[in-house]
């Protein structure tokens, strides 16, 4: 196991970890990735699941957000399916499609073939964090997976879902076939973040991008146990950890409290929910993240520049409220379209506030 950084003056892991940082921090989910010109540049050349496994591009695609806006926090580039790659599950990327598995899971017999994560396969991300840590010096670094009903969602559905059809049938029809799924997802996921952690990342997030389409009785039923595995089977690590979903206004306190058993645990709230509303729902002192919606991005300066002054007050009403803490982020991902220019001033003028 590597031995964690010590990064007292990180505004991020501050104000993760229930602290009163120097700024209010800020990062942007996939602030790697498409809106940046130097990373089309890169892809041009190299397609996605290549990028995930080549330590040198992963690093370089991981820092250009970081040089270019100056973000108090980089999170590892890499994708929600690598580690089904590293357990041996024959997938592509598909280019306007996304991850597309050649033979979906789908029944008991299925389940049972499916491997346990092999670290041998994911050595390049290992590799990656090593040189992300050396190359950040007091940023900090994220580590991220896929939580285990994401990636049910995928291996079940052969791919992207809107309804995730195929996985509620298969969850209510054969309960015992999906909490064996779940098991084996929860331990691959386990591992990929162990992976991450051994390497030397200063925090982690759990992506359970799809959960927002479950009810909160079925969440608690079929997914908050194997979710808050996850967590407590990585507590020992000592480090932040963030989970977070979108849609999930109805599930925060259930995510809360599958998260308790990380020592600094924050969620990530989405744009439809505001921050004073989910510090009522989430356990006490739960360090909120977010949630500027994704597209005021593309609506002019002032616009933008309101919307982020309302979501740094809200912030602070939230940590008023009984929240452990805020840290600035948008509700999803950065659109493809959004202007780099402006993310830079949006960094500029969160950390002014």
């Amino acid at each position: 196991m590597s031995t964690r950084r010590d990064l007292p003056e990180s505004p991020y892991l501050a104000a993760a970890g229930g602290r009163k940082p120097q700024r209010v921090p800020v990062w942007f989910m996939r602030q790697a990735g498409r809106s940046l010109p130097e990373y089309r540049a890169l892809r041009a050349r190299h397609n996605m699941l290549a990028a995930c496994f080549n330590a040198e591009l992963v690093c370089e695609i991981t820092l250009q957000p970081v040089r270019r806006h100056g973000v108090d926090a980089a999170i590892l580039f890499s994708d929600i399916v690598v580690p089904l790659l590293g357990a041996g599950v024959d997938l592509d990327i598909v280019p306007a499609v996304g991850p597309v598995i050649t033979s979906p899971v789908r029944t008991a017999v299925d389940v049972d073939g499916l491997k346990p994560l092999d670290p041998q396969r994911v050595q390049p991300v290992s590799d990656a964090v090593a040189l992300l840590v050396s190359a950040l010096g007091d940023v900090p670094l994220i580590g991220f997976a896929g939580a285990p009903f994401t990636l049910a969602s995928y291996l079940v559905e052969g791919g992207p879902s809107r309804h995730h059809a195929r996985t509620k049938a298969m969850m209510f029809a054969e309960p015992h076939t999906w909490h064996a799924l779940m098991e084996k997802l929860t331990e691959i996921t386990v591992g990929f973040l162990r992976v991450q952690l051994d390497a030397g990342v200063d925090a982690v997030q759990v992506f359970d991008s799809w959960a927002g389409a479950l009810s909160l009785a079925d969440y608690r039923a079929f997914v908050q146990p194997h979710s808050a595995r996850v967590f407590a089977a990585l507590a020992e690590h000592g480090v932040p950890m963030t989970h977070f979903g979108v849609g999930t206004a109805e599930l925060l306190g259930a995510m809360s409290a599958a998260a308790k058993p990380a020592p600094a645990a924050v969620i990530g709230v989405d744009w439809r929910t505001s921050l004073t509303d989910a510090a009522a729902r989430v356990e006490p002192g739960t360090v909120l993240q977010g949630n500027l919606d994704p597209a005021v991005l593309l609506a002019g300066w002032p616009v933008v520049e309101r919307a982020a002054r309302a979501v740094v007050d809200d912030g602070r009403r939230a940590s008023e409220a009984g929240a452990g803490g805020h840290v600035f982020n948008l509700g999803h991902g950065v659109l493809p379209d959004t202007d780099p220019g402006v993310l830079t001033a949006l960094v500029s003028l969160v950390h002014s506030l």
